[in-house]
């Protein structure tokens, strides 16, 4: 598995150079464009590493998959998907598009940035201190590591730029689906998404999805098998936006991207993997790191279809 890992770093590393790091969250545009690095870590707790590995980066949109677990956990299937739906976009993350034209006014899905943030609001806790310790406690359990905190200069920079979150949130507000105090829902968003974290911190967090729930290093139930199940779900049809059915057919794996350059993969009962790769294609996704997870499909046959 070190081999055919490090091949496909190797083969697909001239990819970066098609692509571009995220600028429209300043901070961001300081990341390596020429970065590439993966790790896997499987439900045995065989780690391999590969490429930029030692890459440290924002977790950006992955966070939205822990979020979605607290806010499940917190409130129950039911009562999260009164508020936020459960489909497939074909817009950008950020659009409000859909938000005016459905009658719901709900966002289509937990991992767009309006669902998201629904999510967040679902967390429980009385303010935004509350909820970004219930969701940062929830990571550092999924990666077994109690030293993962905030990059806050990417934090001082997604709050000063954050205005099309900023509009979403307060759409949301006036139409009923956000109840609690927006200002705190947005502070604790854009915090848990300058959480820093390594490929082995992510595939770590993949892998304890890939196992129903329960820490491979511990054998703790960590997620509920009901919310894990529903977990695995979105983010098959939904984790890498309006390219989410793409990366079906060419990798088919559950999984989330977030615009720091990270794609974490699900191998349910196999193996959790992360790729980082700053430079994006134009849905936002890591351009080289999309393709080493395709490779990596063909040569373990990791897809679920």
């Amino acid at each position: 598995m070190e081999s055919i890992l490090k091949n496909a770093i190797k083969n697909n590393r001239n990819w970066v150079e098609l692509g571009q790091v995220a600028s429209y969250i300043p901070e961001l545009a300081k990341g390596n464009r020429d970065a590439l690095g993966a790790c896997i870590f499987d439900t045995d707790c065989n780690i391999v590493l590969a490429g930029d590995y030692e890459t440290r980066f924002t977790i950006q949109s992955v966070c939205k998959v822990i979020t979605l677990i607290c806010a499940l956990i917190d409130n129950g299937k039911e009562n999260v998907f009164l508020k936020v739906g459960m489909e497939p976009s074909a817009d950008p993350f950020n659009s409000l598009a859909k938000l005016e034209t459905r009658e719901s006014h709900k966002p289509l899905n937990p991992f767009i940035n309006a669902g998201a943030i629904v999510s967040t609001s679902l967390v429980s806790g009385d303010n935004g201190i509350e909820k970004f310790n219930r969701i940062h406690s929830m990571i550092k359990k999924m990666t077994d590591n109690d030293d993962i905190d905030v990059d806050y200069s990417v934090y001082r920079s997604e709050k000063l730029t954050g205005n099309t979150n900023r509009a979403i949130a307060y759409y949301l507000k006036g139409a009923n689906i956000i109840e609690r105090n927006v200002e705190d829902i947005l502070d604790t968003y854009f915090k848990i998404c300058s959480i820093e974290v390594t490929v082995k911190d992510v595939a770590k967090m993949a892998s304890v999805i890939a196992n129903n729930g329960i820490a491979p290093w511990s054998n703790e139930q960590i997620i509920p098998e009901e919310v894990n199940r529903i977990t695995k779900s979105i983010m098959t049809t939904c984790g890498l936006y309006d390219s989410s059915g793409e990366f079906c057919v060419n990798v088919g794996t559950p999984a989330k991207s977030g615009v720091g350059g990270c794609i974490m993969s699900v191998v349910p009962n196999r193996m959790g993997i992360a790729v980082i790769g700053p430079s994006l294609d134009q849905h936002g996704n890591s351009i080289a790191g999309t393709k080493v997870l395709e490779e990596l499909s063909r040569e373990l046959k990791l897809s679920i279809f």
